[in-house]
């Protein structure tokens, strides 16, 4: 059984900022080296951007035995994420897009959505992720795990995103 939450981050930028910084590549560099206190191997594989939208491939590593105990039971290697995510054009309003993060041999899935939008004062980020784990008896304590530390990923990544924002203003 999937389990799937809501995280959404308040901005104090607008979304058409907020837009622009997902669409630059140093601001993907520099998250990729923020994340290296928690992923030491952490890099962006590819940044596309167009008029159709944005797309990124990022590519993480979590040291096995850094990871919770139960965790290591099933992960029998280094855990290595590739996440991607796009986000369709903006409107002037809203941005919508989605995203995926896999693991080699993983026994489950993470997938979900984004919405980025104006709000009175700046903007949110709305990720909705879900995540599957295919294992008898552990799986749905190895998704509720996943999850948790996806609010503190979504919360570190805002957080930059933040103040990466602040420094440009």
């Amino acid at each position: 059984m999937a389990r799937r939450i809501d995280y959404s981050a308040r901005l104090p930028f607008s979304a058409d900022r907020v837009y622009a910084a997902l669409s630059d590549r140093d601001y993907w560099d520099g998250l990729m080296a923020e994340m290296r206190e928690l992923t030491p191997t952490s890099h962006v594989e590819s940044l596309t951007v167009e008029d159709s939208g944005i797309a990124v491939h990022l590519t993480q590593v979590i040291p096995r035995e850094t990871l919770p105990t139960i965790a290591q039971t099933v992960m029998k290697k280094d855990l290595v994420i590739t996440r991607k995510a796009s986000y369709g054009p903006f409107d002037g309003d809203t941005a919508k897009g989605e995203f995926s993060a896999s693991i080699p041999a993983g026994p489950g899935a993470l997938d979900g959505t984004i919405e980025l939008f104006n709000t009175p004062t700046g903007s949110t980020l709305r990720t909705s992720p879900e995540a599957k784990v295919f294992i008898p008896f552990v799986g749905s304590k190895l998704e509720q795990l996943m999850l948790v530390n996806l609010v503190d990923l979504f919360r570190a990544e805002a957080e930059f995103t933040e103040k990466w924002l602040s420094d440009r203003a």
